[in-house]
């Protein structure tokens, strides 16, 4: 068991009595509410699904760890907002930890540790990261029960910043640092694609052969489904287009604006401007034109969107293929690709999708996919667990908060595992819904 530092702790007296603080207080856990992930995973089964892609070249003779637990272990442990490997040399002996890896809880026996880890992380290669990422997109689609009419494929990257000498540095001018340049690829707040790039390339690289990908695998399943790319100006790629033209696939992407763009927008550039000069309100006028640059294979249907307020002309330009009013597929289909950006942010502010701080780029971007994992763990608890609940909506951060950072004190006997919650737990009528709800739902037994 961990050798835990007693040395009691001093804080200002409760009138004549003192208070002190130690950390002997026994076999506790403060991340019980990860049990309800472990349910979600089991209904899902995503460890075990990564965990059969992934090569094991070690002596089964000496193997202390299996490889599914350590998986878990990592996986859940960013769920649960440990981002640092070198947290496992404590929580390797949480007895929750223990239980969310399928591992008897035993403080004798803790779980692997740091190195053991890393060792794992630097052992997988690019063949492994592919079959990886289809586990994804197999996710993805066993999430739906009934074949969807339409899906909608967000992409978009970002920058993901670094400070050591990993492989694949590179200065990005936009950014302003060192960086790599993820792409993601999400369906509403599904995840189907998270993809390790370096900076110094363009911000649609590898796009149309991922895109590629996804469509053959999900008409494969859905042979009828209507498919809609949606990007912004850093995917508007003709070779793209017109691959999506030939395939039927519909896009609606951003385009940045030039000097060409803005001379067939004065349609509606000019009378925006006069309009906002009369009445000094903000004034958004919409109209479509025919554009072509120079190396694109045609003319396509570009909106425009004439926007004036009291800073100035704020015009904006989207090529589509998609007929109807311009108005409406700029507000309504085009403005909802931002709520991607918010899917992003829970992965790197809350999942540690930017602790990429390994040497080596392939453990890089595995620890990217272990931060996919985590979030399609708590997306699917958000989707089936929490649906109708205050919580449908909530951030990671705060499902974490809310619902899995509660104490909880640990008894094993012969037949049973029992975790003692903290009485003064403030959700205990929605937690015991959400595990009733999961019950029914993945039948776990």
């Amino acid at each position: 068991m961990t050798d835990c530092n007693t040395e009691r702790m001093l804080f200002s007296n409760l009138g004549r009595r003192a208070i002190q603080a130690n950390f002997d207080g026994g076999w506790l856990t403060s991340d019980a509410g990860a049990l309800l992930l472990r349910q979600v995973d089991r209904g899902i089964g995503l460890i075990d699904s990564i965990n059969r892609v992934i090569p094991d070249p070690r002596d089964f003779r000496f193997i202390q760890h299996e490889q599914r637990s350590m998986l878990a272990q990592r996986i859940f442990s960013l769920a649960l907002g440990y981002e640092d490997l070198n947290d496992q040399q404590t929580l390797r002996h949480d007895p929750l930890l223990q239980t969310t890896t399928d591992r008897l809880p035993d403080p004798d026996v803790p779980l692997a540790s740091p190195p053991t880890l890393c060792r794992l992380e630097n052992r997988v290669g690019r063949d492994t990261l592919m079959k990886i990422a289809a586990v994804f997109v197999d996710q993805f689609v066993a999430s739906y029960r009934v074949a969807p009419k339409q899906l909608i494929l967000d992409f978009d990257a970002t920058d993901d910043r670094i400070h050591g000498d990993q492989e694949g540095k590179f200065f990005h001018g936009y950014y302003d640092h060192h960086c790599f340049l993820p792409l993601y690829v999400f369906c509403g707040e599904r995840l189907l694609a998270s993809y390790l790039r370096q900076s110094n390339i363009d911000a649609s690289k590898h796009t149309r052969a991922i895109l590629k990908l996804l469509v053959d695998r999900l008409r494969m399943v859905w042979p009828d489904v209507r498919i809609i790319v949606r990007g912004d100006s850093g995917f508007c790629r003709w070779k793209m287009m017109r691959w999506c033209d030939h395939r039927g696939i519909d896009y609606i992407l951003g385009i940045a604006g030039n000097a060409v763009l803005k001379q067939l927008a004065k349609p509606w550039t000019i009378p925006a401007a006069w309009h906002h000069q009369r009445t000094g309100d903000k004034v958004r006028l919409f109209g479509v034109v025919g554009y072509g640059a120079k190396t694109w294979d045609r003319t396509r249907r570009v909106i425009v969107k004439a926007e004036h307020t009291q800073h100035g002309a704020n015009p904006r330009f989207v090529v589509t293929n998609l007929p109807g009013d311009p108005h409406e597929l700029y507000d309504q289909l085009y403005c909802q690709r931002g709520e991607m950006e918010n899917r992003i942010k829970e992965q790197q502010l809350y999942l540690y999708a930017d602790r990429t701080s390994c040497h080596h780029f392939l453990a890089n971007q595995l620890r990217l996919m272990f931060s996919s994992s985590a979030y399609v763990l708590m997306q699917t608890l958000r989707q089936t667990g929490l649906a109708g609940t205050d919580l449908a909506k909530a951030q990671v951060q705060t499902i974490r908060v809310k619902l899995m950072k509660i104490a909880a004190s640990v008894k094993v006997s012969a037949r049973r595992i029992v975790f003692h919650l903290a009485s003064g737990c403030p959700y205990q009528i929605l937690f015991r819904h959400v595990t009733q709800r999961l019950n029914v739902l993945f039948d776990t037994g």
